[in-house]
């Protein structure tokens, strides 16, 4: 195994755990796909990989074995489902849900969700991407009655972005469970399969009456997954707004799969600015607004930003709240800290004189596992206040 030096100065970090590699960690630039030691002076630290990602350059893999073998990611795999015992003990229920989360399950750089049978990989840098017939081999050791495998590439390549790779094909679309309710999926269209598996527990309060006798706006509703919940949950109406022309089918898709009629809500394909506008002037007002904008969007010459314009979003909308209603305001850029969103979101508000009181925040579900040692992979924050 080639063995790579860590600055001595950077070592005590990865002796406690912490598993993402830099360039300035190490003491020499170093490119290689195998599988590598990392050592600082003569002292072993531990054993990994190097593969550049948005993220950093390589990552420490969470093993006690002085190699990594095809019974290192079996184990793995074997630590990962038994943490997930209790999504494979109610699949009546939620049969969607991440199977394997990156560093939080020991190895970074990949993830793994199951859909009803099926396993959708998404690799991050190339060397993973290089050693995945090895971890695949491993999960179908350990779960051999997968139906079928897929896999998304996350980082620049040549090579279709997805593609099916083993077993079955799923029907198009594969119909899921969550929290009970039906949503349609695609898991070989792009990066996205039409649902964000880490919003399941907002998503699971929305259909247990959060948005009951409620009207809601959904912003940037992508394929609708929050109204759909809104709606189940006993909203009486939902308003899903996004730029995405895609977005209109696949909303209308997700009401019909669960045998609501699209028409009784509203599915709007625009600029979500651009309606508060349109909005405003009519006099329209709402009980319930969701804000899940992605963490980057560019429309035309505009740009939005969650790190810089989360705070504009939330001053815009709040002329459309009712007194007395919520706002659920979500996030999953990795970039901006809890304290630093929290302070944009309730900054807005006291601006427009809104007064507030925080309800709940949520993080990643159980099933996006998280390492003790590596904070920052705790990216969702999802806010909920009461707004008066």
């Amino acid at each position: 195994m080639k063995r790579v030096a860590i600055k001595s100065k950077k070592s005590a970090k990865f002796k406690s755990g912490y598993p993402l590699i830099h360039q300035d960690d190490l003491v020499h630039s170093v490119q290689t796909t195998d599988w590598v030691q990392f050592e600082s002076g003569h002292e072993r630290i531990g054993v990994g990989y190097l593969g550049e990602q948005h993220k950093g350059a390589g990552w420490m893999i969470e093993t006690d074995d002085s190699d990594i073998t095809l019974e290192t990611f079996m184990n793995l795999w074997k630590q990962a489902l038994n943490r997930r015992r209790h999504f494979f003990e109610q699949l009546e229920m939620t049969n969607a849900f991440r199977l394997f989360n990156g560093e939080g399950d020991g190895i970074g750089g990949v993830t793994a969700d199951y859909y009803d049978g099926f396993v959708v990989f998404s690799w991050y840098n190339h060397t993973i991407y290089h050693h995945r017939y090895e971890i695949i081999q491993a999960l179908n050791r350990v779960l051999p009655d997968i139906k079928g495998i897929y896999e998304k590439i996350r980082f620049e390549s040549k090579k279709e972005v997805s593609n099916h790779i083993q077993g079955e094909q799923a029907p198009e679309p594969l119909i899921i469970k969550e929290n009970g309710i039906c949503y349609a999926t695609y898991l070989d269209e792009g990066w996205m399969t039409g649902i964000f598996l880490d919003q399941k527990d907002v998503r699971g309060r929305l259909v247990d009456g959060q948005a009951c006798g409620k009207k809601v706006l959904n912003m940037f509703s992508y394929t609708g997954a929050f109204s759909i919940a809104a709606a189940m949950g006993g909203a009486y109406q939902t308003v899903s707004v996004d730029l995405a022309r895609r977005s209109l089918a696949k909303t209308k898709e997700n009401f019909e799969v669960n045998g609501l009629n699209p028409s009784d809500h509203e599915i709007r394909v625009m600029d979500v600015f651009e309606y508060v506008r349109w909005a405003q002037k009519k006099g329209i007002t709402f009980d319930m607004i969701i804000l899940d904008p992605p963490s980057f969007a560019r429309n035309g010459k505009k740009t939005f930003s969650v790190a810089h314009d989360y705070g504009t979003l939330v001053e815009s909308v709040l002329p459309l709240l009712v007194e007395g209603g919520t706002l659920i305001a979500s996030t999953n850029a990795a970039n901006v800290s809890l304290s630093k969103y929290k302070q944009m979101i309730e900054q807005a508000m006291i601006k427009k004189n809104r007064p507030f009181v925080e309800q709940s925040i949520d993080r990643l579900p159980d099933d996006f596992v998280i390492s003790s040692h590596f904070k920052e992979g705790n990216y969702l924050k999802v806010i909920t206040y009461e707004v008066n």
